[in-house]
C-alpha cells in the first residue's frame, strides 16, 4: 500500500507535489520521495520517514521544474529498512525514466531473472518497483528503436508490460524530455484518478489529494489504460490491457482510503456508513439490542460504521477511547509484551462510558486479534459488565498479494479457526462479523454518478484476504508462500514502522 501523485503543469511543482503527499500520507508512512524534472534533468530527494520530516527547506528548493511526482511508502516486498528502496526509482535509458508504483508484482522474482538473462538489465534491489521500470524501460526501448518518442511508442510499450507483468500496479513515471506516463493494472486493483486545473493535469491515488489541492476530479483512469501527457499538457490516453475488467479491491473502501476519498465512482465514507448499516442486521441475529447499553468505535476508520449501526439499533453512540497519535506504529514492536503495552499507550480509556455497561465495540476489521484482545481487556478493565465487539469487514481468512502488506496466514487470526473459536481468543463474550456478500453489496451501493454524470460499471472486487478468490487468477499456494517469504524483509526492531497489521489509519 502506497499512495502517488504526478504531476505536469506551467508552473513549479515542489510545493504541489509535497501537499498532496501530505493528503495521502495515510497510505504510507515508511518513507517519502519527490522528483522534479527540469529541461532534461531529474532532481530527486527520498529518505525514510514521515513526508514534514523527509522535506526541509532545502530540500524543497532543491526539486525545481514544471513536472515531477511523488509516493509515500508502506513497503510490501524487499527491504522495508532500506532507504535505496524508497521510491521513486530511476534508470538512465532509455531517455531517462523515473517511476513510482503503489502495488504488488506476483511474478516479480520470474521477472527478474528474465530481466537479467534475456533483456540484460541489471537489478540492484529487491524492490518489486524496480522490476517494474526496468520491463517498462525495456519495452520502451523496444518500441521506440532507436526513433523519437510517440504518444503510440509508449501505448505499445505498456501494452507489452501488461502481457509481462502479473499482479497489482498503479504507476506514474516521467520520461525525461517527453512527459509523464500513468497507467493501471488490467483489473484496476489499486486506485489512480486524473485531475485538472488551469494549465495542470495532476493523477494521485485518491480524488483527495486532487480536491485538497485545489483541483478537479476529472476520471478515473480505467484498468488497463494508459495515459501519457507531454510537458506543454497535452493529454492521450489509450486502453493497453488485452481483456480490461474493473475489480478494485475492497480493503480501500473499508480501511485503507481516507473518507473523504472517492474511488472509482464509489464514496469510501458512504461506504462505511452502509457497511455500519448491514453490520447492525448482522448484530441483531447475535445479540438483542435490549442487552446492549452503547456503541463504542474504535478509532479511526471504524467511526462512520459505528454511527450508521448505533443509530439503526436506537442505541446511544459514544467516544471512549482516545487516540494518541504521537506514539508509534503498535503491531511493529518486537514481543508481544512490548505490543501489548504499546497498545495502552495508544489508546485511553474514557471510563465513564464503560463502567457498569454492556458494551458494543465496533472495528473496521480484525486482522492478527492481538490490538482486539487488548481492547476488550482494556474495555472490562475499565469496569465493563460485558464486552461485544463487531467486525465492519468479514474474517480475514487469507494473506493479501496484490500490495497490502496482511501477515502470513498462520499469523492471521481467523485462518482455519470458526467465529467462536476466535471470540476465545479475543475474550470478548460475543463476537459479530460482517458477512462477504453483504460487504460487497454494501460497498457497491455507495457508486454515484462521476462528473460525467454516469456510473462507473464493477465488474466486482477483489476481496482475496475475505474469500480467497484472486482476481488475477493465477495464485498458487506456493506463491503465496514465497510472496510471505519476502514480505518487507529485514530486521525487525522498534525503528521499523513499516508493517501493516491495520490497527486503524489515522485520517483526518
Amino acid at each position: 500500500m502506497c499512495g502517488i501523485v504526478g504531476v505536469v503543469s506551467n508552473a513549479p511543482v515542489n510545493q504541489l507535489i509535497y501537499d498532496a503527499l501530505l493528503l495521502l500520507q495515510h497510505r504510507g508512512q515508511d518513507a517519502a520521495g519527490i522528483v522534479t524534472q527540469q529541461q532534461r534533468k531529474f532532481f530527486m530527494h527520498k529518505a525514510k520517514g514521515m513526508v514534514r520530516d523527509v522535506f526541509r527547506t532545502r530540500n524543497m528548493r532543491s526539486l525545481p521544474g514544471n513536472c515531477g511526482l511523488g509516493q509515500v511508502r508502506y513497503p510490501t516486498a524487499g527491504n522495508a529498512f532500506s532507504e535505496e528502496e524508497a521510491q521513486p526509482f530511476y534508470v538512465n535509458a532509455p531517455f531517462g525514466i523515473t517511476l513510482v508504483h503503489n502495488g504488488n508484482l506476483t511474478n516479480a522474482k520470474a521477472l527478474k531473472a528474465e530481466l537479467f538473462s534475456t533483456d540484460h538489465r541489471h537489478i540492484n534491489t529487491d524492490s518489486d518497483s524496480e522490476v517494474l521500470l526496468n520491463v517498462l524501460a525495456h519495452e520502451l526501448d523496444k518500441a521506440t528503436k532507436g526513433l523519437p518518442l510517440t504518444p503510440e511508442d509508449v501505448f505499445a510499450a505498456v501494452r507489452n508490460v501488461h502481457r509481462r507483468v502479473r499482479g497489482s500496479y498503479a504507476v506514474v513515471a516521467l520520461i525525461a524530455g517527453h512527459g509523464m506516463l500513468a497507467f493501471r493494472d488490467p483489473y484496476g486493483i489499486r486506485p489512480l484518478c486524473l485531475g485538472r486545473g488551469p494549465d495542470t493535469v495532476v493523477v494521485a491515488s485518491e480524488s483527495v489529494a486532487l480536491e485538497g489541492t485545489g483541483f478537479k476530479l476529472e476520471r478515473n483512469i480505467a484498468p488497463g489504460e494508459a495515459v501519457f501527457v507531454d510537458l506543454q499538457g497535452v493529454l492521450t490516453s489509450e486502453q493497453c490491457a488485452d481483456s480490461p475488467t474493473l475489480k478494485p479491491c475492497i480493503f480501500e473502501f473499508v480501511y485503507l482510503a481516507r473518507p473523504d476519498s472517492a474511488l472509482d465512482g464509489i464514496s469510501v465514507y458512504q461506504a462505511r456508513l452502509n457497511l455500519g448499516e448491514t453490520l447492525a442486521q448482522r448484530v441483531i441475529s447475535t445479540v438483542p439490542p435490549n442487552e446492549i447499553d452503547v456503541v463504542i468505535p474504535i478509532p479511526e476508520s471504524s467511526r462512520p460504521s459505528a454511527m450508521q449501526l448505533a443509530q439503526l439499533l436506537g442505541l446511544p453512540y459514544r467516544e471512549g477511547f482516545v487516540k494518541n497519535r504521537y506514539v508509534g506504529r503498535t503491531f511493529i514492536m518486537p514481543g508481544q509484551a512490548v505490543r501489548e503495552k504499546s497498545v495502552r499507550q495508544k489508546l485511553n480509556v474514557i471510563v465513564s462510558e464503560f463502567k457498569g455497561r454492556n458494551v458494543l465495540l465496533v472495528d473496521d476489521s480484525i486482522v492478527r486479534g492481538t490490538t482486539s484482545r487488548e481492547i476488550v481487556q482494556m474495555a472490562r478493565d475499565a469496569g465493563a459488565r460485558k464486552v461485544y465487539l463487531a467486525s465492519a469487514a468479514p474474517p480475514v481468512r487469507y494473506p493479501n498479494v496484490y500490495g497490502i502488506d496482511m501477515p502470513t496466514a498462520s499469523e492471521l487470526v481467523a485462518h482455519d479457526r470458526s467465529v467462536e473459536e476466535i471470540r476465545a481468543i479475543i475474550g470478548c463474550d460475543a463476537l459479530i462479523y460482517q458477512d462477504v456478500e453483504g460487504m460487497k453489496k454494501a460497498v457497491l451501493k455507495a457508486a454515484a454518478p462521476g462528473p460525467d454524470g454516469k456510473l462507473t460499471t464493477l465488474a466486482g472486487f477483489d476481496a482475496s484476504c475475505f474469500d480467497g478468490q484472486y482476481v488475477t487468477g493465477d495464485i498458487t499456494a506456493a506463491d503465496i508462500l514465497g510472496l510471505s517469504e519476502g514480505r518487507g524483509a529485514g530486521a525487525e526492531g522498534e525503528e521499523d514502522s513499516s508493517r501493516l497489521a491495520l490497527p486503524n489509519a489515522e485520517v483526518a
